[in-house]
């Protein structure tokens, strides 16, 4: 009998549990304009607008736990032609280090949020995962990395998205 009661409090704790993180997932779920993006490192050296004054971002949950984030330095400059395999190289690099963009699944436990990537505009995240802290209050979502490189400098990152209606 005490198994049994053992048994059935595991699944309830378990199932509320799976129901909670689910719950908390679902507070995600929508589409979030960038509104800022800042670092800084562990010296203390901030840059308040790491991707330029006015940076642009778009970025997706859905309720089946996959995301999508795209961003950009602001006051991008466009190239010179239309076709982006004819641009000169350095058109391209340029464009190429003020834009990121990557997808795939994403879990929520508690604050940490990981993201299983799928495709990236940096291979080198295909087929990693990347971990994120969250904040959310209202229609605000602060998203923030643990340290990652950047220019050779180790720096955290936050990104602060609002909520589209």
């Amino acid at each position: 009998m005490i198994r049994r009661v053992r048994c059935v409090a595991i699944a309830f704790v378990f199932t509320f549990a799976l129901i909670g993180n689910v719950k908390a997932q679902d507070k995600l779920v929508g589409t979030w304009k960038l509104v800022s993006a800042s670092s800084s490192t562990e010296t203390g050296l901030t840059n308040k607008a790491v991707y330029g004054p006015n940076p642009t971002g778009i970025l997706t949950f859905t309720s089946d736990g996959r995301m999508m984030a795209i961003i950009a330095m602001g006051e991008r400059k466009p190239l010179s032609v239309a076709d982006r395999v004819t641009a000169p190289i350095e058109e391209r690099a340029e464009a190429f280090s003020t834009f990121i963009a990557y997808a795939g699944r994403y879990s929520l436990a508690g604050d940490k949020e990981t993201l299983h990537i799928d495709v990236s505009s940096l291979q080198n995240w295909v087929g990693t995962d990347q971990t994120r802290f969250v904040s959310l209050q209202g229609d605000q979502l602060t998203l923030r990395t643990p340290p990652m490189p950047r220019g050779g400098v180790l720096q955290t990152f936050e990104l602060v998205w609002e909520r589209l209606k």
